[in-house]
């Protein structure tokens, strides 16, 4: 059994979705695990992960849409000490979800054709992200 772990640092631009698919992918290649599975965790309560579609931007462009209707800002939230989109960020990171697993075999990510992973970034500002990455596996 082997095991590598890292922690990625992702620079956001304010609301949005950054794709970390490729990242991912190049830091597993070189751990030397063939077969196990990758865990990622982003370490804040105020963005997510999630695995979408990453073929077409209309798709992220719905999500984006679709959170803000859950999830809007207004001045109804008790907790706002941050502005606005402060509790309307934390909601939203509930709906995207803090963790994913990913199977890998042949030393690859066993992700759909169309699927991408992503950190979804719930705040105005910018940010830069930690996520985590640990793979457990065989070579």
């Amino acid at each position: 059994m082997q095991q590598a772990q890292t922690i990625f640092t992702v620079p956001t631009a304010g609301i949005g979705f950054v794709e970390l698919t490729g990242e991912i992918g190049r830091w597993l290649a070189g751990t030397g695990v063939d077969t196990g599975m990758v865990h990622l965790l982003c370490r804040h309560t105020s963005a997510g992960l999630l695995i979408t579609e990453n073929a077409s931007p209309a798709v992220r462009r719905d999500l984006a849409r679709w959170l803000a209707r859950l999830a809007p800002e207004s001045d109804g939230y008790e907790h706002d000490e941050e502005g606005p989109d402060d509790m309307p960020a934390h909601l939203r990171s509930l709906l995207t979800g803090p963790a994913l697993s990913v199977p890998v075999a042949g030393g690859r990510m066993l992700l759909g054709t169309w699927q991408g992973i992503y950190l979804a970034e719930h705040r105005h500002a910018p940010h830069h992200r930690q996520v985590v990455a640990h793979v457990v596996g065989e070579r």
